[in-house]
């Protein structure tokens, strides 16, 4: 039998939380994907002015980092032409993500969940999905 550790709602809503206030603070609206261990979705947030297109890449950044246990940009160098990876984008009905924004939520060595934000450049979507698990981290209850 297996013990399996995973964000339940209440984790979620801290993780937009603090990705929200990041958005703000940027002044870019982003859309804001939480998933479980597994990947599959526990919360979303499309703040008022985030892109429709976004909505499913948030989602998708969110299910790769927590089901591949590996942040989406890390897959963007290793699927170039001749690198180790190539093509896996197009992996699981094209889900798996390789643009930066999706970061796996790990607490004790343990991935519980992934974040997923869409809308801005990369950059600008890792820096709210990193301010996300930081206020996580710093506000949950254990």
């Amino acid at each position: 039998m297996l013990t399996i550790r995973r964000l339940d709602i209440s984790d979620a809503r801290l993780l937009i939380a603090g990705a929200a206030d990041k958005a703000r603070e940027i002044g870019v609206p982003m859309c804001i994907a939480i998933t479980d261990e597994s990947g599959q979705l526990v919360a979303f947030e499309r703040m008022d002015g985030g892109k429709v297109t976004s909505t499913t890449i948030a989602i998708d950044k969110a299910f790769t980092a927590a089901a591949a246990k590996k942040a989406t940009h890390e897959y963007g160098a290793a699927s170039q032409p001749g690198s180790p990876a190539f093509g896996i984008h197009s992996a699981i009905g094209g889900r798996l993500m390789v643009v930066g924004g999706g970061l796996p939520v790990v607490i004790d060595g343990e991935v519980v969940g992934g974040i997923g934000i869409s809308s801005g450049t990369p950059a600008q979507d890792l820096s709210c999905a990193e301010a996300g698990i930081a206020h996580f981290l710093a506000t949950r209850g254990d």
